[in-house]
């Protein structure tokens, strides 16, 4: 296989370039602005104190340290991600914390996890990447024990994500290498055909699937709003080679677009996910 056929090669440069690095220097406003699924997914998510639980797509780690806490001393956690730069980040933010939480730099649809190691699952906004999510979320159900839950969130529709989609649509016209993804690609809303997820998992040989909207409240301060913008996403992707005449223009037009979603110093938005769940 060559380094072209490697699945999921074009994450994998990715997140260990440039978009790892800024998510890795961005973590704090990140973990803030997805605070309210992080409580969601480990509520839903909870084995028991004293289990064993995989994060897949863990980033810098803040689910894994939630449900690391919840766990309890007793229950270890291991955090999967495909970005070197974000699992340095969540092992120094556990090792600080003094938690149970491994982490494990790895593409989880084709790392040799060993069967039936864990109680359960999760994913906050990590699964909808993968080349081939068949073979991801088989690959994945080997690992967990019988009867061991999978809990995942995962976006619905850029037409009901107004917010996540703004800052794209605005500084589509200024950088003509922006290309919007073929519907299912893999990506943010690669997930956003609930059927389809149903159908992949029902591939992947799990039982019991259950695919519910989520809809979140959730804000982003108005001082973060530009680095969040010009740095996160496709557009800080396609930024990130521009020259300043061009920054300039797809700032201004970034401004415009979030402008009515700014009130009282932040901008507020309805996240609109999908929650779900399945068993092995």
């Amino acid at each position: 296989m060559t380094k072209t056929d490697t699945p999921n090669r074009s994450q994998a440069d990715a997140w260990n370039d440039a978009s790892g690095r800024a998510w890795a220097e961005m973590q704090d406003m990140l973990d803030r602005m997805l605070a309210p699924f992080e409580a969601t997914l480990t509520q839903a998510a909870f084995p028991g104190a004293g289990r064993r639980v995989v994060d897949i797509g863990c980033g810098a780690g803040a689910t894994t340290l939630a449900m690391a806490r919840r766990l309890g001393p007793d229950g270890l956690i291991t955090g999967v991600d495909i970005s070197g730069p974000l699992v340095a980040v969540a092992r120094a933010r556990a090792d600080a914390e003094g938690l149970r939480a491994g982490f494990i730099q790895a593409d989880a649809q084709t790392h040799a996890f060993e069967a039936g190691t864990f109680d359960a699952a999760i994913s906050r906004f990590g699964v909808m990447f993968f080349d081939d999510p068949v073979a991801a979320f088989a690959n994945i159900r080997r690992a967990l024990r019988p009867g061991g839950t999978l809990t995942f969130e995962a976006w619905r529709s850029p037409m009901e994500n107004g917010f996540m989609v703004s800052a794209a649509m605005a500084a589509a016209p200024f950088l003509p290498a922006m290309k919007p993804p073929a519907p299912d690609a893999p990506g943010q809303f690669g997930f956003a055909d609930g059927a389809r997820v149903r159908r992949i998992l029902d591939a992947a040989g799990w039982r019991d699937v259950e695919v519910a909207p989520l809809d979140m409240p959730c804000e982003v301060p108005e001082a973060d709003l530009m680095a969040y913008a010009t740095r996160l996403g496709p557009a800080g992707a396609a930024l990130k080679d521009a020259d300043a005449a061009t920054r300039a223009k797809v700032t201004e037009a970034l401004m415009a677009a979030f402008r009515p979603f700014v009130r009282d110093g932040a901008a507020r938005y309805t996240a609109a996910c999908w929650l779900v769940t399945a068993r092995a």
